[in-house]
């Protein structure tokens, strides 16, 4: 495998430049968080994500749009004005990393830094066609990035392609830099989740079966399971971030309330509501939930899933219908099959689909690897995604 010098990955790194989501500190430059709450906050200092791309020699362009404080899933609620899709103007461009993706998607930079709490990497990267990587629990450093919740955030890189997306995620992580070697389709076991992750729109769900008929072909061999527990994930969810992201929030609470969007400041005050024992009920929640998701994974390299079970929504819907005319709140839907791997801490890619027919929106791939085991990751996603693509 080829081994790069930092000063080769550099030379690489500016032939694209890079911007970061508008939650993460850099000398000198205001961090509003989207919010104007923070809107004369400078700050102090890099984060070290963004120490560890300029070492490597990035040049980091700008700031991007967000939903508010990172609290939410279609970049709509800011201070700056909603993101919109670079697809369709009309439509949400996800959230809450929804400026990252869009502008990987319009080739202002190689990548784009953004955050995931409870899919705001994926979920953007699907609705814009682009890749999307949430790494393990930990592996990026998060401090000088402002807090949603600590038990569930998580850094990562925006790109379009996975070759891209492990460069960077080399770079945030201290790792050698290195090209990814494709893993061969032969040799993968995937598992798809039936169950709770099997609902989806009826056009999301063309794309999902056309992909993973594409991936049989070359040779990947896919299998049925259930992941156990799946009725707790929005309780255990709900009853982790909204706690700590009021902990955090507390003094700009009750000092400005009227400079957050309102629905942001309410769902932030939600979490005042909730009980020291339904948090602590939560966190045992999450480990049980990890510990099914190790379980479906078995013998298979990968979990695989509709990023989201939906395409990018129009701006301002409040309900979606679904293939079996039922119909799901706009940020429920696009949760639903990414916040349980923010809290199991398991790595998780987005790879853009193949549109299949009207109204031809980009579909996302989710892949989803062991804990800890991220460049095993994309060396699977490596090879998955010219055959979907």
């Amino acid at each position: 495998m080829e081994q790069l010098t930092i000063a080769q990955a550099a030379a690489r790194l500016k032939s694209g430049e890079t911007s970061s989501v508008d939650l993460v500190d850099e000398a000198g430059v205001v961090t509003t968080a989207g919010s104007k709450v923070l809107r004369a906050r400078v700050a102090p200092a890099d984060a070290s994500l963004v120490t560890r791309l300029r070492q490597a020699g990035a040049v980091i362009i700008g700031r991007t749009n967000l939903h508010e404080f990172a609290l939410g899933t279609t970049s709509e609620d800011s201070a700056f004005g909603a993101v919109r899709n670079p697809l369709d103007e009309t439509r949400s461009a996800g959230g809450s990393s929804g400026g990252s993706a869009a502008a990987v998607a319009t080739g202002m930079g190689l990548a784009s830094i953004g955050t995931d709490t409870g899919g705001s990497i994926r979920i953007p990267a699907a609705a814009c066609g682009i890749v999307g990587l949430k790494p393990s629990f930990g592996e990026v450093p998060t401090d000088g990035v402002i807090p949603l919740s600590p038990s569930f955030d998580h850094a990562g890189p925006l790109t379009r392609t996975v070759q891209d997306a492990a460069w960077i995620w080399q770079i945030l992580t201290g790792r050698p830099i290195a090209p990814v070697r494709s893993a061969s389709p032969s040799a993968l076991r995937f598992a798809r989740i039936t169950g709770y992750f099997d609902v989806c729109a009826s056009d999301v769900r063309r794309s999902f079966e056309a992909a993973l008929e594409k991936l049989r072909t070359a040779g990947v061999t896919i299998h049925e399971v259930t992941i156990d527990g799946t009725a707790d994930i929005m309780t255990a969810y709900v009853n982790t971030v909204l706690p700590e992201g009021a902990e955090w929030h507390g003094r700009y609470l009750d000092t400005q309330p009227d400079d957050y969007s309102p629905i942001v400041r309410d769902r932030f005050k939600s979490g005042r509501a909730i009980s020291g024992v339904d948090y602590l009920a939560a966190r045992r929640m999450c480990g049980r939930l990890r510990e099914a998701v190790d379980a479906a994974l078995g013998s298979a390299d990968a979990l695989v899933l509709p990023t989201l079970p939906i395409v990018a929504p129009p701006l301002g819907a409040s309900d979606i219908v679904m293939e079996d005319r039922s119909t799901l709140p706009v940020r429920t839907a696009m949760l639903r099959n990414t916040q349980l791997f923010n809290m199991s801490g398991h790595p998780a890619i987005s790879l853009p689909l193949a549109a299949v027919g009207p109204p031809r929106l980009p579909v996302g791939l989710q892949l989803v690897g062991r804990r800890d085991a991220t460049a095993r990751l994309l060396a699977n996603a490596a090879a998955c995604a010219g055959l979907v693509a």
